[in-house]
């Protein structure tokens, strides 16, 4: 099953919005890490004003908000390739 990495901040609504959302459009489909920007230096350096960010296989398909017709087709196209 795909996995789906958003990256997020713990207190950030918009991040909330987007993983409930996207539990919702995915459940049964991918699963979904939750990742907290704050946990690393790295993480934080890259997403800190970026954030909430969906990404599936080092490929970002959404910030801010959900984008339910990129992450669709990212699933789509992986369904072709595999």
């Amino acid at each position: 099953m795909p996995e789906l990495k958003v990256y997020s901040r713990h207190g950030c609504h918009l991040c909330e919005l987007l993983i409930e959302d996207l539990l919702s459009l995915v459940r049964g489909r991918a699963n979904v890490l939750v990742l907290d920007i704050d946990s690393r230096d790295d993480w934080r350096q890259t997403y800190y004003t970026r954030v909430p960010v969906v990404e599936l296989n080092g490929l970002v398909l959404c910030e801010y908000t959900l984008d339910p017709d990129a992450v669709l087709t990212a699933f789509s196209k992986l369904a072709e390739a595999g």
